[in-house]
Formats: structure tokens, C-alpha cells, sequence
């Protein structure tokens, strides 16, 4: 991809992730046949401690309030479609009810002494998974004051013989802390869990959409000669056509010089079409297949009009590699290159060594490196520029880095981001390597496990 489609596809990046996250909306049937299991689950329970084991306690206040979920769920499930995709303050306000109700029901059954006490954390987990961090925070804050309130506030635990059943304070203490601790690390922990899944889901959906682009601007010879044979047969019949007309019209007549054009116009646009047709022919073998430093030169070629001197190093032994052209190769060396003329002072190296068995291109620039916090995770989408510095591009979300570490890998490359070892010298230093054999096929072996 050249230097100016590469940026397009930047510019359009932000519109595409925004799409992402809009279809990661929580949806409401999920909602809904959760609140389902927990109305079963509650409603077992009630009917077995009352008229199971015959324990004292307010039963049909509880039956109450589950009631009330039973009449939410009626409401949600009539008025809305299934698919339909909560907002999240909609959202928001369908977990504060998930809250709420258990909150009633542990108050009328013991407060924080009922061992039922631990789902209070539930709603906060859904919401950490799929809502923004500031619904996430404020239904954690919820829940811990509803914790709260139950360790001071509620109806004694059900128990046989009418006995209060209560623990120490101490141990209720513990309790409390048990909750809301194990509701802020869980919360937390499985918000950045969802959050890298999503961002990693995106980041290989943007991949593919670069690859399928890549692979469409590489067949456009092939549609140009379809294009050409279908368009083949109706000029055929124009021109056909035209002649018959030119012998029937006298050369004194008015129409003769517009019939001469058209047969002129009409023998172009065979000459245009026998070009196009001839297109995938004539240029397939050297579209199919390339030399390694051909595939260099047409990677290296579209950065060296920045103010930055790109240079070509090569150490051989043997025949020069040959290798399928790559859509995924050409993008992932391409962007490599293109960051490092972004951050590069005045100058970048592109080394090439191939021998019998593998085949290396380690891109080198003058710039600052990578900053060392960011090495470690050089290649993860969504993460910050190398350093905060100026640079010559835009960019910043660490996504063409990753799609091109992505489409690389995929060809059966390994490669590795470091800084310069050498004492006082600055710059980054990216390898890629290959074994050859992998490499003359295009990564068609890689693909499909030939090389474990």
C-alpha cells in the first residue's frame, strides 16, 4: 500500500472502531434471561426455607420483590425487541434494579449474615464487562454502600425455633470487606480483560479490512481484462456496424465525416481494450512472483521523498530469493518503514542477508527508540507512540504496528523490536526473518502448518 492509501485507511480507522464498539453494546435479552435465573433461583429458595423447612421469616415480602422482577422482565421483554442494544445509561439503569432488589431481599433475610449476600457483586461484574468505566464505577460505589447498609440495617437470618442467628461483629466486619474488596479486584480485573479482548478483536478486524484491500488493488489487472472481455463484443458490433455504414455513405455526404470519426474513436477503444486485456497476461509473472530486493525497492520507494535518506545494505550467499508476492508482506514491511522514516533524525537502513536457509530485513533509523516502557509491548493495538516526542505522521494508537506485526507473522516471519546496543548511538532496530522456503512460497506454508 502506497504512502497516500495508507494514510486514507488511517482516516478512516477512528469511524470504523466507533462502528466496533457501538455492536458491543450490552444487549437486552442477555439482561433478560439472567434476571430470569435469578428469579427461579430466588423464588426456589424462598418457597423452600418458608414452607420447605418451615423457618420463620417474611415470605411473601420477598415474593414481593421478586415479583417485581418477574413485572420488569414482562415489561422489557414486550416493549422492546430481543436484539435491541441497551445505551449505557439504559443499561446503567436496568443493573442499579439488579442491585436494588437483592438488596431488599437480604434485608428482609439477614442483611449480610445471609450467605446469598456475595451476588450484590454480580450486577457490577456485568457491567464491568461491557459498560464504560465511569457506570462501572458508580454501580461498584452502589453496591458497597448497599453492603453497608445491610451489615447495620435488616430482619433477622431465617432460622429454626425462631432463634436470632447473628454473627460476631468482627467476623461481619470481615465479611464486608471480603465483598466490596473481591467487588473492586474482580471488577477491575474483568474490565481490563474485556477491554484488551475488544481492542484485540478490532485490531485483527482492522487487519483483515487492510489485507482484503491489499488483495483487491493486487487483482485489478484481472478485473481489468475481464472488463475488457465483456466489453469486447458489443465495440466489436459498434465497429462492425460503423463500416457497414461508411460504404453505404457517399464521401461528398454530411455524415461521412462523422462516420469516419466513429470508426476512428471505435478502433481505439479497441487498441484500449486489447491493452487491457493483455494487461494480466503480459504482467503476471512478474506480478506473481518477484526478487527479494525487487519487493524492497517497491517498499522503500514511496518514503524517500521525506527528508530522510532510505539506503538498501544486501549480503547474499547464493541465488536471490524469489518470492510470491505478498499482499501482507508488501503492507507489513511498508509500514515498518514508514515509521521508522517518521521518527528517524536523517536517515534509515534497510539490511537485507539471505542464505540457504533463512532470510532476514532489519530495518534500522537514527531517532530516539522506542521509549523503554513501551518495548515490552510493542505490537499490542491501542497503546501509545514509541515516545511522546514530534513526529512526521499521524497516528499513535500503536494499530499499524500491530497489523503489520499481524500480517507478517501470518507470512511465517518472526519478528522482534529492540533498541541500538551500541553505547551512545540512538535508534530502533526491527527484525524480520523468515525461513526461505517459507518465503518463496508467499507464506502459503505458514499458513497451513507445513512449517512446525
Amino acid at each position: 500500500m502506497d504512502t497516500i492509501s495508507r494514510q486514507s485507511f488511517t482516516l478512516r480507522l477512528p469511524a470504523f472502531v466507533t462502528t466496533m464498539r457501538e455492536s458491543q453494546r450490552l444487549r437486552l435479552a442477555t439482561l433478560v434471561r439472567l434476571r430470569w435465573l435469578s428469579v427461579a433461583g430466588q423464588i426456589g429458595t424462598v418457597v423452600f426455607v418458608a414452607w420447605g423447612v418451615w423457618w420463620p421469616f417474611p415470605a411473601w415480602s420477598c415474593l414481593g420483590l421478586i415479583a417485581l422482577s418477574v413485572a420488569l422482565n414482562i415489561y422489557l421483554s414486550a416493549q422492546y425487541p430481543a436484539s435491541r442494544r441497551l445505551s449505557p445509561g439504559a443499561a446503567a439503569g436496568v443493573l442499579i434494579f439488579d442491585i436494588l432488589q437483592p438488596t431488599g431481599l437480604l434485608f428482609l433475610t439477614g442483611g449480610l449474615n445471609n450467605p446469598f449476600s456475595v451476588f450484590l457483586i454480580v450486577p457490577t461484574l456485568i457491567a464491568s464487562a461491557t459498560q464504560p468505566p465511569a457506570t462501572t464505577f458508580g454501580l461498584g460505589l452502589l453496591a458497597a454502600l448497599a453492603a453497608s447498609f445491610l451489615a447495620l440495617f435488616h430482619l433477622p437470618l431465617p432460622w429454626p425455633d425462631g432463634e436470632v442467628f447473628q454473627l460476631p461483629p468482627v467476623y461481619l466486619a470481615g465479611l464486608w470487606y471480603a465483598i466490596v474488596g473481591t467487588l473492586a479486584f474482580s471488577a477491575i480485573y474483568v474490565y481490563r480483560v474485556a477491554a484488551e479482548s475488544r481492542a484485540l478483536a478490532d485490531a485483527l478486524s482492522a487487519t483483515e479490512l487492510v489485507l482484503q484491500r491489499e488483495q483487491h488493488i493486487s487483482a485489478l489487472d484481472g478485473l481489468a481484462a475481464a472488463a475488457a472481455h465483456e466489453l469486447g463484443t458489443p465495440l466489436a458490433t459498434i465497429a462492425l456496424a460503423t463500416k457497414e455504414m461508411s460504404r453505404t455513405v457517399a464521401h461528398d455526404n454530411p455524415l461521412r465525416e462523422d462516420i469516419d470519426l466513429l470508426l476512428d474513436q471505435s478502433e481505439r477503444c479497441r487498441e484500449i481494450l486489447r491493452r487491457l486485456s493483455s494487461l494480466s497476461s503480459s504482467s503476471e509473472s512478474h506480478m506473481a512472483k518477484l526478487p527479494l530486493l525487487s519487493l524492497i525497492d517497491e517498499v522503500a520507494e514511496p518514503h524517500r521523498d521525506f527528508g530522510v535518506a532510505v539506503s538498501v545494505e544486501t549480503e547474499g550467499i547464493g541465488a536471490e530469493p524469489v518470492t510470491r508476492r505478498n499482499a501482507g508482506i508488501l503492507y507489513g514491511l511498508g509500514n515498518i518503514v514508514e515509521n521508522a522514516v517518521d521518527f528517524a533524525a536523517s536517515s534509515v537502513r534497510i539490511e537485507v542477508f539471505w542464505d540457504q536457509n533463512r532470510v532476514s530485513v532489519v530495518v534500522v533509523d537514527d531517532g530516539p527508540g522506542f521509549n523503554p516502557d513501551v518495548l515490552a509491548r510493542i505490537g499490542d493495538p491501542y497503546m501509545a507512540d514509541r515516545f511522546k516526542g514530534e513526529r512526521r505522521a499521524g497516528g499513535g494508537l500503536g494499530l499499524g504496528v500491530f497489523i503489520a506485526k499481524t500480517l507478517l507473522e501470518r507470512s511465517g516471519a518472526t519478528i522482534s523490536f529492540e533498541n541500538s546496543p551500541e553505547r551512545g548511538v540512538t535508534g530502533a532496530i526491527v527484525s524480520v526473518e523468515w525461513d526461505r522456503e517459507v518465503l518463496e512460497t508467499g507464506g502459503s506454508l505458514a499458513r497451513t502448518g507445513q512449517t512446525d
